[in-house]
């Protein structure tokens, strides 16, 4: 099948197409590269024997698009492109509702325009907002507490309506939990931009000797350690559910949404700890006051993806912290003092 990606250069996109491209698929990169480097074109051309298809561009550029899905033959698109910084889209909420959501609604013309019908839709579980029950399943009610959890409840719901007025699009809500992790080779992982604003890359760069110690915001939150607990899932994973998503729709018309995660929760101090014994190195933290608006935990129910999707996250909370590290120590490091 020829799929494209948007935000394919992506830290998620990247790993979805080098799963892809191994299963036989073609693939297609779209990407502005506002988040990312065309580097990774290159790295995914060593861990496929080639480089992937890539066309540098925005979303909301429609002719650009039209073109782009009628020169590939696209079949099917996975849409990752868009913001994706909580605290960011409080300061600038017209900037993720731009790229978000205006940016969907271009794209969605293309697909119609160009007779596309088969979508994969790069969700979140911030559409849920503060935790009612927990796990949370996908019967638990939406409710985005932020612009940039707004944006893609905002997706969805537009979605959903394509899909009851013509029966003949295909499209799967991917609500992510926590991503994390690299590809096993260690050429393609989570490189941010500035400060990280995931726990994981500033972890891994506290450990590499990059940044002096890590911020843990809440030691007094109602969890066995007293910091948040957070559904992990390694991104390789994650991208085998986006295989597993376009599977299913090959065979189910219509809107769906799926949790993915693992189903289980680990604790801020849980994730430093681990990384200290997959790097071999100490992570220094210090406590702070809780920001306005965190939770104190949050992890999926992911039984519906198992079910449907025929789809459960293998990968352990070890496999997560060692491949960061290999991602990391490509990057580089600081020698290490112990």
């Amino acid at each position: 099948m020829n799929i494209l990606l948007t935000g394919g250069t992506g830290y998620i996109g990247s790993h979805a197409a080098a799963v892809l491209a191994q299963q036989g698929h073609r693939v297609v990169l779209f990407d502005n590269l506002s988040n990312s480097d065309a580097a990774v074109v290159g790295q995914l051309g060593r861990i496929l024997g080639a480089p992937p298809a890539f066309v540098q561009g925005d979303v909301r550029d429609g002719p650009l698009l039209d073109r782009t899905l009628r020169d590939h033959a696209i079949e099917a698109v996975i849409h990752f492109a868009g913001l994706k910084s909580v605290s960011e889209s409080v300061e600038q909420p017209l900037a993720y509702f731009s790229s978000n959501v205006q940016g969907a609604l271009c794209l969605l013309r293309a697909m119609r325009d160009g007779g596309v019908r088969t979508l994969v839709f790069s969700s979140s579980a911030t559409v849920y907002g503060e935790p009612r029950r927990l796990p949370l399943d996908e019967s638990h009610p939406t409710g985005a507490t932020n612009p940039y959890g707004r944006s893609k409840l905002h997706v969805e719901e537009i979605l959903a309506d394509l899909a009851a007025s013509d029966p003949s699009w295909r499209v799967a809500c991917l609500r992510y939990f926590n991503p994390v992790g690299a590809h096993d080779s260690g050429l393609i992982g989570e490189n941010p931009r500035g400060v990280p604003n995931n726990l994981m890359p500033y972890v891994a760069q506290v450990a590499a000797g990059l940044r002096t110690e890590l911020n843990v915001f809440g030691g007094d939150y109602p969890t066995p350690d007293g910091t948040g607990v957070r559904d992990y899932i390694h991104v390789v994973d994650l991208a085998e559910g986006h295989a597993a998503a376009l599977g299913f729709l090959a065979g189910h018309a219509g809107w769906h949404a799926f949790n993915l995660g693992t189903g289980r929760g680990h604790s801020v101090l849980e994730i430093v700890r681990a990384f200290e014994r997959a790097s071999g190195r100490a992570v220094p933290y210090r406590i702070q006051a809780r920001r306005p608006g965190d939770v104190a935990a949050c992890y999926a129910d992911p039984a519906k993806a198992g079910r449907d999707l025929r789809w459960t996250a293998a990968r352990t909370l070890e496999d997560m912290c060692l491949s960061t590290w290999r991602y990391q120590r490509g990057l580089g490091a600081a020698p290490s003092s112990q």
